[in-house]
Order: C-alpha cells, then structure tokens, then sequence
C-alpha cells in the first residue's frame, strides 16, 4: 500500500507500548470514575479512545477480543450491567478496523470528524443497554462525551504516535 504525501515513515510500533498505553487508559478511566465528577455522562472514554487508536493504527495487535476484555474489566469495576462495556467496546473496535484503511489518508482533524460517528453510536449503544438493563436515563449531557472524545484524537495521536516518530539509532546527517 502506497503512503499518502507527505506522510514520515514510523518504525514499527512495540506492544509491550501498545498494552502499557491501553492500561494506562484504564487506570486514567477508573481514577477518573472515582473523581470528584464520580460517573458522569458527559466524561470521555479514554479506553474506547485508545482502543480506537490502537484498532485504527495496529488491527493485528489490538482487535475485537482485547476490547471485550477491557470491557469487562471496566464492567467490573463500574459495577455495570455485565457485558455493557464489552459489547460497547468490541463494537466500536469492529467499525474502527472496517476503516482503518480509508481512515489513515486523512488529516488528523479529519479523522477525529470521522470517528465522531462511531463514538455517537457507541454512546448511544450504552445508553440503549442501560436502558433495556432498568438503569435510568443518563441526561442529555452524554451527547457531550463524543464530542470530548472527538477533540481528544489530536492529543492521543500525537502522544501515542511520538516513540514510532523517533529514529532507531540518530545521526545528524540522516533525516529520518
């Protein structure tokens, strides 16, 4: 596959980096769950934004089977209906490989409009559940949560993408 202009050439990513990153952002979404905000609705999902980094990036290494395990793990530890989180996540990293190819050929700002969609659907796929579940409606503040989560894939990109950016061995007189 060709790259698109202008685009650097990233050395491979290490997946002892890609699980380190997906469970930092668990333990960012936990911490931020037992905030000073507790649960609310508005709050973005950092994992379902890594997740999406990383189904997006790396589809061999990060797929729909580590994202229902993150799920779970946030299941648990939110005391939610079982499996909520797992569907939520396996689903919305099952759309993010179906167009991690046409993704990757736009600008980031681009991309985050893209993805806007998926993190709507996801949202509302969790609200659905809750629902169905006898849990009460969340407010219609969680229409905020994809719109933080589209504004936070700049940040992620740029943060997540910076150790394959580096030059394995530097020299002064090498550009890449």
């Amino acid at each position: 596959m060709m790259m698109p202009r202008g685009q650097q050439l990233l050395l491979p990513a290490n997946p002892w980096f890609i699980w380190g990153s997906l469970l930092t952002a668990l333990a960012l979404n936990m911490l931020q769950n037992m905030g000073l905000w507790g649960r609310a609705a508005w709050l973005p999902d950092l994992v379902a934004v890594t997740l999406v980094f990383w189904a997006i990036h790396q589809p061999l290494r990060v797929g729909v089977g580590s994202a229902f395990l993150l799920g779970l793990v946030m299941d648990v530890q939110q005391s939610a209906l079982l499996g909520q989180h797992a569907l939520t996540y396996s689903a919305l990293c099952f759309l993010a490989i179906g167009i991690h190819r046409r993704i990757l050929w736009f600008s980031v700002p681009s991309q985050a409009l893209q993805l806007l969609p998926l993190f709507v659907a996801t949202h509302a796929l969790t609200v659905v559940m809750r629902l169905l579940g006898g849990d009460f409606f969340p407010g219609w503040q969680v229409i905020l949560a994809p719109v933080l989560e589209a504004l936070l894939w700049p940040v992620v990109s740029v943060l997540l993408l910076l150790p394959q950016r580096q030059a394995p061995d530097r020299d002064e007189n090498r550009p890449l």
